[in-house]
């Protein structure tokens, strides 16, 4: 092999070593999506523009007064903010406090794959709208077979 040839390989090489430590040590853009959170709710899973099964669970965290006889609603809408999926978010400790109570939610979506918003409304059973409150951020849903 000529000198050139040599050269040529161990350029190459160089090459595909450095881009093999830039794929191994650099995160990827799901790696460095983090949790969503706000004054009232922590949502450890999913993260906000993850991608979802039509059957999934939210996992995270409440403040006692989102809760009422320990569960909320959750829910997923399409760009149309039609209700696609729904769900149940259930207390894992005693909520009734003001501080953050652990919950998982399992939801099922029907019909429907492609970007929508999750929202986690707050349980108001007095109806009235000053007690209102809700939180969302966007998700992606799955087609699955």
């Amino acid at each position: 092999m000529s000198k050139i040839s040599w050269i040529l390989i161990a350029v190459g090489t160089i090459i595909i070593a450095v881009l093999a430590v830039v794929l191994v040590v650099v995160p990827g853009p799901n790696d460095e999506t983090p949790p969503f959170v706000s004054e009232n709710v922590r949502v450890q899973l999913p993260r906000p523009g993850g991608t979802v099964v039509k059957q999934f669970t939210v996992t995270g965290e409440a403040r006692g007064t989102w809760y009422f006889e320990a569960s909320f609603p959750v829910q997923v809408r399409d760009p149309n903010n039609n209700v696609v999926g729904t769900g149940i978010a259930q207390a894992e400790g005693e909520w009734m406090t003001e501080d953050f109570v652990p919950f998982s939610a399992p939801v099922t979506i029907q019909d429907y794959t492609g970007p929508a918003t999750l929202v986690l409304i707050k349980d108001n059973p007095s109806g009235l709208p000053e007690h209102d409150d809700s939180v969302e951020f966007s998700i992606n849903v799955l087609e699955t077979n």
